[in-house]
């Protein structure tokens, strides 16, 4: 019965602001026969600032999608490994993982830029600044390919520090880093919407780098959208249509944060409204229309070069797996 509530709830959200999200669009009805496929598979982590796939459902379904699937995204293999190996064809990731994957040839192609503010970097009193965290532990979940590790590995090398020598990276399997951090068993670690949220109000640590508000991270995208390369040559059509459901999600979160942040958590991916909300009002969804997504990739792509974690340079980053014409119509069509 909870199931059912909270999908007539969700329709009921939806129906308030669909008609935002497909005001200006061109007719779903006529386009329909254009789709060169109905189906498309999204990977999936329960994370605040995903709340546009979310969104995004039911806009595609009034589109012409009538199977949408997600794929769970487990510590053993990752976003683009998913869509690389044809279980997904479509993620969300923070840039620098995109970045390390296409360095080692992983068939993906990054079209656009999903939001920029979605961390900080949290640390225990004393330290101050990234290069305070020289001799320091830091959590970064279960390995180190994780996307705390690249990003914070990112933030070191921008500073002068060498990651490898410079940082003891904490690794485990059984806690989150959050729950070191809360536990003093580690001295930073990299959090994310709610985290951030539920930090300060038990008064935890300080931030130390906030992706909405310090440069350079603040001018960058955190996450970015992409798709495999497969996908993207097959149904060029369908591609278009998912991210043009994604950017109109995008905005709905920017205009209706508060259904939004309800939807998140009548689905389980988010436990507290309230931290929920705050998350959604301060991650900048406008970004996808703002930045430009190639800035993004070419400056974590010298970051990840400078600290040696990959061999190609930036141009051949941007070359190899990179395709911009989606969101660079889409940013024409959906003026506001």
């Amino acid at each position: 019965m909870q199931v059912i509530q909270n999908r007539r709830r969700f329709l009921a959200g939806m129906s308030a602001i669909g008609a935002v999200g497909l005001a200006g669009g061109r007719n779903s009805s006529a386009e329909n026969a254009l789709l060169d496929t109905t189906t498309v598979r999204f990977t999936h982590t329960p994370a605040t600032c995903n709340a546009p796939l979310y969104l995004a459902e039911e806009l595609l379904r009034a589109d012409g999608f009538t199977g949408l699937t997600y794929v769970d995204v487990d510590a053993g293999v990752n976003t683009p490994m998913k869509m690389a190996n044809g279980e997904a064809d479509f993620g969300f990731e923070f840039a620098s993982a995109f970045v390390i994957a296409i360095d080692a040839g992983t068939p993906v192609k990054v079209l656009g830029g999903l939001h920029a503010g979605c961390y900080e970097l949290f640390a225990h009193e004393g330290i101050t600044s990234v290069l305070g965290l020289k001799g320091k532990r830091i959590g970064v979940g279960q390995n180190l390919k994780s996307d705390p590790y690249l990003f914070v590995s990112a933030m070191a090398t921008h500073v002068g520090l060498d990651p490898r020598r410079d940082i003891d990276w904490v690794i485990s399997a059984e806690a989150q880093p959050m729950q070191l951090f809360i536990d003093g068993k580690v001295d930073a670690f990299l959090g994310f919407g709610t985290e951030c949220q539920e930090l300060r109000a038990r008064k935890i640590g300080h931030s130390i780098v906030s992706g909405v508000l310090d440069p350079p991270w603040s001018q960058y995208f955190c996450c970015m959208l992409a798709s495999s390369t497969k996908y993207v040559e097959d149904y060029p059509v369908a591609t278009k249509r998912v991210l043009r459901a994604i950017f109109r999600a995008a905005d709905l979160c920017t205009s209706h944060p508060e259904r939004a942040a309800r939807l998140m958590v009548d689905r389980g991916y988010a436990a507290h409204y309230e931290y929920a909300l705050q998350a959604l009002r301060e991650i900048r969804y406008s970004a996808w229309r703002e930045f430009d997504p190639e800035d993004s990739i070419r400056f974590f792509s010298l970051r990840l070069h400078e600290n040696r974690m990959i061999e190609s340079s930036p141009r051949k980053i941007i070359a190899n797996g990179t395709d911009w014409r989606f969101v660079d119509e889409l940013k024409r069509e959906l003026k506001t």
